[in-house]
């Protein structure tokens, strides 16, 4: 789908601004791949090139807005020492800067998992693993427990429980304590909005509004 001019234009302003900062430098604090001026970034597994040529997928397109920005946002937040990890996972909405972007969260992520998923736990676990998704130890008592390494220092948990007689199916997205050292508070919100449409549809579905 072709991209509206504003998404261009902010496009175009980050690979900019990538482009100006040493990516050898940040890789070593991220933990990255630099080929070159090409910094090799995996995103829920799959492999995407970002450079000041642009940012290109495993398939050597553009991607969807949303990761584009992630990606590049990725590179330039990267914080000047490594936080401490705690190994303590929290949901978004207990991060400082969450609120404005809390209840957002919850409809464009949690929920949509949890509603296409009740009854499909084989699927979901299917579609877990196909985005570099690994079992994970859940906090609590659950269905389903998932951690995905979505970036480089960047790590989320799904929590899952399927519908009973009582209960609908619930998602919980919950994060490393320290993963807000490494991207903003909408980034973080659009990790989990991009998990929710890719194990629904599959990372080829392509929306340039997303």
């Amino acid at each position: 789908m072709q991209q509206a001019p504003v998404f261009d234009e902010i496009y175009n302003r980050y690979i900019a601004d990538v482009s100006a900062i040493d990516l050898n430098r940040v890789s070593r604090r991220l933990g990255i791949d630099v080929d070159g001026d090409t910094a090799m970034i995996p995103f829920y597994g799959i492999t995407h090139r970002v450079s000041a040529r642009g940012v290109m997928d495993a398939q050597n397109n553009r991607p969807i807005h949303a990761v584009s920005v992630i990606l590049c946002k990725y590179l330039l937040s990267c914080p000047r020492e490594e936080p401490a990890a705690s190994g303590e996972w929290i949901k978004y909405h207990n991060f400082k800067d969450a609120a404005p972007f809390a209840s957002g969260f919850r409809n464009t992520a949690e929920h949509p998992i949890g509603k296409a998923f009740s009854g499909r736990l084989d699927e979901l676990e299917k579609a877990s693993l196909a985005l570099a998704g690994l079992p994970g130890d859940a906090p609590i008592s659950c269905d389903l427990t998932i951690r995905f390494p979505v970036l480089p220092k960047v790590n989320l948990l799904m929590v899952f429980n399927d519908a009973d007689e009582e209960f609908p199916a619930d998602c919980s997205l919950l994060f490393e304590r320290h993963a807000d050292a490494y991207l903003d508070m909408e980034c973080l919100a659009m990790l989990g909005m991009i998990l929710a449409v890719w194990l629904r549809r599959g990372p080829d579905y392509r929306d340039g509004n997303i």
